[in-house]
């Protein structure tokens, strides 16, 4: 079995692994889900104020989310999330950078409504071959509990 809730460790840094961003990669991503001049286009990219094709910053976060999944969910007892609290996009991710990441785990608290889970905050940092932090989020993640701690008499699951 995978992580469960009581895996995490606050303060601990787990490293995701990375990926290599390709110009056909960063092209084919925007081309269907952020067409914008400077990530589809070479020549308008060159006149851009990134003075070269980059990819987009929703494709970054998809590479995030990829290597999250196959390399820390896969297995786990991860049943989703709440949502993103913050997305900074700090440098621009360029045609041949490799971005390795690494999350950090901020917080992490039982569900007070379901004892059976709970949810652990993280940020994670995107990290070019340079040592430069491209990109952060700031995430919440819902785990399962291996033993959860319900009251006698309430149902699992039901708000205390």
């Amino acid at each position: 079995m995978g992580l469960s809730y009581e895996d995490f460790e606050v303060g601990k840094t787990y490293e995701i692994g990375e990926h290599t961003f390709t110009r056909d990669e960063i092209i084919a991503f925007a081309t269907q889900f952020d067409p914008q001049p400077f990530h589809i286009d070479d020549a308008a990219a060159a006149g851009s104020p990134f003075g070269g094709l980059i990819a987009s910053g929703w494709h970054t976060c998809s590479v995030m989310m990829g290597l999250l999944v196959r390399n820390t969910f896969a297995g786990s007892t991860a049943m989703g999330s709440p949502g993103i609290d913050d997305i900074r996009w700090l440098k621009p991710v360029r045609v041949g950078d490799t971005i390795r990441m690494a999350t950090t785990v901020l917080d992490k608290r039982v569900s007070a409504s379901k004892p059976d889970r709970g949810i652990v905050s993280t940020q994670w940092d995107g990290i070019n071959q340079h040592g430069e932090t491209v990109i952060t989020v700031r995430s919440k993640g819902i785990f399962g509990l291996r033993h959860s701690e319900t009251t006698p008499g309430t149902a699992r699951g039901a708000s205390a």
